[in-house]
């Protein structure tokens, strides 16, 4: 279920280094990689983040395009363009799940909880059954 955020992409495209649609393409997908953006995120519309950015609507669009066509986004017609669920398999995917637990840590500790609640906090999503998760847990009697 996508989620109700708009992500800001907060990208620097650098005049000098390279095709500006390939830095936002890869910069969008590094955000990805790290959980910076998470599945469900809805990111801005074309034009708003080619104002934002500074960059011709039609690079961004490419760039989304391309991210698209590699599983990296989906695009859900008028209601925008997200990061999917499932992302797609990396290359090497015990360096992606230790980059995400990484990522997780991280913004757990930036909520204020230590390391041990984060882990407690997995092991209970982990042992919901899915239903209950997508409902914010409890009992659904």
């Amino acid at each position: 279920m996508p989620s109700s955020r708009t992500a800001h992409l907060r990208i620097s495209i650098d005049e000098g280094a390279g095709v500006k649609h390939d830095q936002l393409r890869d910069a969008i997908r590094a955000k990805i990689e790290r959980g910076t953006l998470a599945p469900g995120d809805r990111l801005p519309p074309v034009r708003t983040a080619a104002m934002e950015l500074g960059l011709a609507p039609n690079t961004v669009a490419r760039a989304y395009r391309q991210l698209e066509d590699t599983g990296w986004l989906v695009g859900r017609g008028r209601a925008g363009t997200f990061v999917p669920d499932s992302l797609p398999a990396p290359q090497d995917s015990g360096a992606a799940l230790d980059a995400a637990a990484r990522a997780y840590l991280r913004r757990a500790r930036e909520l204020g909880f230590d390391r041990a609640a984060a882990v407690d906090a997995v092991r209970s999503a982990a042992e919901r059954p899915r239903a209950q998760r997508h409902l914010g847990g409890g009992d659904p009697t």
